[in-house]
């Protein structure tokens, strides 16, 4: 099994038509003309996904992208090696099992308990295309937990003894809300299914909801929990199947026993007895990985730090990163119309200098509130009274409309910072 790769390999990621065809036999018909499509090309830019199909009809899109995450355009030379992997996008009756365990079988269970435990989604998803490009983090930060991700399988493919060396499969995205380490975690489980479609022929993401897993039933949650992974289980048993568990807000799940009152109900404590006892079983399987979010990770219990390979904080964007988040939004809005299209790249000084001013008094934003900046300039401070699709806004006016709303939520923030001061001050 060959997951990894040298700095000189460009992945290319062939995303194509669903159709009745055998992967194979697509494969072999396309790969000839696409390596002499990309090899006749002067220059490639990197992390830039674009439409082939007028190349090759066979084709959706594909992806270009090096290990090291780097950007910019890159001319081609003979060191350069394309690794291809080709996927479909699931049909829409496979691609979501909606409720993975809703309680059917619980004695106890009523119209309470019998909520969807966790959703099923079949990889890789319609809904999940271009996720993984579109999250904006410091540079090689996304290529780390990949990386990571495809050295814990390789390791467990090879049978390498965890008790020798110490592999949990289990990665922690921790840090303050709104940053994307849900959207980071879906896009992982996605990226994973793309580049591993040789070793496994189906990719399950189980996203579990934390909160639905305590009952009011007294000693019942642990049994739920204990349910719940009994049913992963069932996934994980066919070999042919890898499963990512996504378990968000883990510190609900697994919160601090040592800072437990003992006011706190004892199942709380039984649920992280019951979650980590999971932890251990799952474990032993080669076709399962398991990945944490926290916005709280100084309340999760030591036992669950310990067994995490990797702890990662995912912060605030820094101001190269707001840059970048703000052009891909223009970019977006250019390409749907709604702004006029004019040019981004530096040399543009009028554009540049108003980007990096909304850039600078952004700082200290979540990438969520960053992303909601443009649907609030277009309601607030444009002077669309009327549904004009064909009417486009200048991109001067734009930014200007995107730094009054930037002004505006600001102190919005402030106001709520000091009504809350003043409530705990009373």
């Amino acid at each position: 099994m060959n997951f990894l790769s040298n700095s000189n390999t460009v992945h290319v990621e062939v995303r194509l038509h669903r159709c009745e065809q055998r992967m194979q036999t697509l494969q072999a018909e396309i790969e000839p003309q696409l390596d002499a499509y990309l090899k006749s090309l002067k220059t490639l830019r990197w992390n830039l996904a674009f439409d082939a199909s007028t190349h090759i009809p066979a084709i959706q899109s594909i992806l270009l992208e090096k290990d090291n995450g780097e950007n910019g355009i890159v001319k081609l030379d003979n060191r350069l090696k394309f690794r291809y992997h080709y996927y479909m996008t699931q049909r829409p009756e496979l691609r979501s099992g909606g409720g993975f365990f809703d309680g059917e079988g619980d004695v106890n269970a009523d119209d309470l308990d019998s909520v969807i435990s966790a959703n099923h989604v079949l990889l890789p998803a319609s809904e999940f295309v271009g996720l993984w490009d579109n999250l904006i983090y410091e540079e090689g930060l996304k290529e780390k937990l990949l990386k990571f991700a495809l050295s814990a399988l390789s390791f467990s493919q090879h049978n390498v003894d965890s008790n020798v060396i110490a592999c949990n499969r289990l990665l922690l995205l921790h840090g303050p809300p709104g940053t994307g380490k849900t959207s980071l975690c879906k896009a992982l489980a996605q990226k994973l299914a793309v580049r591993t479609q040789k070793m496994y022929a189906y990719t399950h993401l189980v996203e579990i909801n934390s909160h639905s897993l305590f009952s009011k039933w007294f000693s019942e949650s642990g049994k739920l929990v204990a349910r719940l992974f009994g049913k992963i289980g069932e996934l994980v048993a066919d070999k042919n199947n890898l499963v990512c568990v996504l378990i968000d807000e883990v510190e609900s799940l697994a919160y601090q026993r040592s800072a437990m009152s003992s006011n706190e109900p004892r199942d709380a404590m039984r649920v992280v007895n019951a979650v980590l006892t999971q932890l251990d079983d799952i474990k032993a399987c080669s076709n399962v990985l398991i990945l944490a979010t926290s916005n709280l990770a100084h309340s999760i219990d030591l036992a669950f730090l310990d067994r995490a390979d990797i702890r990662q904080y995912i912060g605030l964007p820094a101001i190269s990163a707001i840059v970048s988040i703000y052009k891909s939004m223009l970019t977006e809005l250019m390409a749907r119309g709604i702004v006029q299209t004019e040019p981004l790249e530096k040399g543009q000084e009028d554009s540049e200098d108003l980007i990096s001013s909304l850039a600078e008094r952004s700082v200290g934003l979540s990438g969520r509130t960053l992303r909601k900046l443009p649907l609030l300039a277009h309601a607030q401070h444009t002077s669309r009274d009327l549904f004009e699709v064909d009417q486009k806004i200048t991109l001067s006016d734009f930014l200007d409309a995107m730094l009054l709303s930037l002004e505006q939520l600001l102190a919005e923030k402030r106001h709520l910072k000091l009504e809350t001061y003043t409530q705990e001050m009373a």
